[in-house]
């Protein structure tokens, strides 16, 4: 499909993993439509592409969070008559410490934004995929979602829905000409890290090699949808780890996992 000029939706369009493929699409001439709460950040991304590239760029912010914005989204590009050929569901949110630190609200913030946004976009979109038999939806999710991760366990939830609802539906639409893949990066070098090492400057002394490139990642998420790959893990590190993690027994990986997060927090 990446010879034929898509129609690429990207939520979290404004920084990190949503940034680096806005970029990707815009290499391969796709037209691009913006999403992120950050009206700012969206309009000079836009600029950037547009003039690097010749490629038309929308800018739609919205907070995806929120009762029925996705559904809005959906009704303002029918109004425009834009079709999305490539939906990516980038937009997400992390709150790392001790499950107990948080208040009830930032729990709720994480599966709101995670969880029900990101299923609301995909039913949003996904019936005008079915009716032209043609359609690409890049889920990111995490290899959080391959095991428990004490200090992020809401996040590490939310993450495995989204590998579950990816898998779930790139079999339920077999043969529809639409095709979903889970992109499962490991830590990223991302806006979202600095915010976490932040918080936790514990997060700040992990060694380099576990560290992905925000590009390389993007660049892997970006090839896997476009071949119709249902799940990619990048870096060597976070296969080997998802491999040991589905190899191993769920006790003695949850001894591993809580091991390695109580020492994080």
């Amino acid at each position: 499909m990446a010879a034929t000029p898509l129609t690429a939706l990207i939520t979290g369009a404004s920084s990190g993993i949503g940034e680096a493929l806005a970029r990707c699409c815009a290499r391969d001439g796709h037209t691009l439509v913006l999403v992120a709460r950050r009206a700012d950040k969206l309009h000079a991304l836009a600029g950037e592409l547009r003039g690097a590239h010749g490629v038309r760029v929308d800018v739609l912010p919205a907070d995806l969070a929120q009762p029925g914005a996705a559904q809005d989204l959906a009704a303002t590009l029918r109004r425009r008559r834009r079709p999305v050929d490539l939906l990516v569901n980038n937009a997400g949110v992390l709150e790392q410490g001790g499950f107990s630190t948080h208040a009830a609200a930032s729990h709720q913030r994480i599966i709101d934004l995670n969880v029900s946004a990101l299923t609301a976009m995909v039913a949003a979109f996904l019936p005008g995929m079915l009716q032209r038999n043609s359609g690409r939806i890049l889920n990111v999710a995490s290899i959080a979602a391959f095991q428990p991760v004490p200090g992020l366990a809401t996040y590490a939830a939310s993450k495995a829905f989204v590998l579950s609802l990816s898998e779930s539906l790139a079999e339920e639409l077999r043969g529809t000409g639409v095709t979903v893949t889970a992109l499962c990066p490991g830590i990223t070098a991302t806006a979202m890290l600095d915010g976490a090492a932040g918080d936790n400057p514990k997060l700040a002394q992990l060694p380099g090699f576990v560290i992905g490139d925000v590009d390389e990642v993007a660049a892997e998420g970006y090839r896997a949808c476009l071949a119709g790959e249902v799940v990619t893990v990048p870096g060597l590190v976070n296969q080997a780890a998802t491999t040991a993690g589905r190899a191993v027994p769920k006790w003695l990986l949850r001894r591993v996992a809580g091991w390695f997060g109580r020492r994080m927090l």
